[in-house]
């Protein structure tokens, strides 16, 4: 009995989009939508550590990767295709930013700037900022090619912007990782040269 795991058919370096349309793996929208599958991977490895979070942090970051898993619905889905995924709600956003507030006002205030690192959670939620930002590239790059198609389509732009948030978001939780650790350890910056 053969599994539902595999098809063969991106054996040859293609997959079908939301609508039925093959592209190549390495197409815009493909690493797009890629790159944020890769990055709501780093958030369930942090998620995997509730007590080195602070309390509220579970909950967001439950948020945050089912908001990654309909903006990846919203980035594999052709224009043309019949079926099409809810819009990104603004919302979503607004609680990013929520939820930033209330972590930004524990931490201690400094003018330094941060290197990645302290606590191995911390570490890994700084590398998860990284590929947030590396997302938030690959879908700028996706809304530029869409731009200029022909006809010209548009991302809606709260795909961008809460990607961008949950960058800042993470940068955030980071520094609060390390802040409510047994032995606070941020480490800054010191300019060698």
């Amino acid at each position: 009995m053969k599994s539902n795991v595999y098809t063969r058919g991106g054996d040859k370096g293609t997959t079908s989009l939301v609508g039925g349309s093959r592209v190549l793996k390495n197409s815009p929208r493909l690493e797009a939508y890629g790159t944020v599958d890769e990055l709501n991977s780093w958030l369930g490895l942090i998620a995997a550590y509730p007590s080195q979070l602070p309390a509220e942090a579970p909950a967001t970051l439950q948020m945050a990767m089912n908001t990654l898993f309909d903006l990846g619905a919203i980035l594999a889905t052709e224009p043309e295709s019949k079926w099409q995924p809810a819009p990104l709600s603004p919302e979503r956003v607004r609680e990013l930013e929520t939820a930033i507030d209330i972590l930004d006002a524990r931490l201690p205030r400094h003018n330094r700037f941060i290197l990645p690192g302290g606590t191995p959670l911390s570490a890994q939620t700084h590398i998860a900022r990284c590929v947030a930002r590396r997302a938030e590239r690959r879908i700028i790059a996706l809304s530029q090619e869409l731009a200029n198609s022909n006809p010209p389509q548009s991302l809606d732009p709260v795909v961008v912007e809460f990607v961008n948030r949950l960058s800042d978001y993470l940068f955030v939780l980071a520094r609060a990782i390390n802040n409510i650790s047994d032995s606070p350890n941020e480490i800054f910056w010191e300019k060698s040269c």
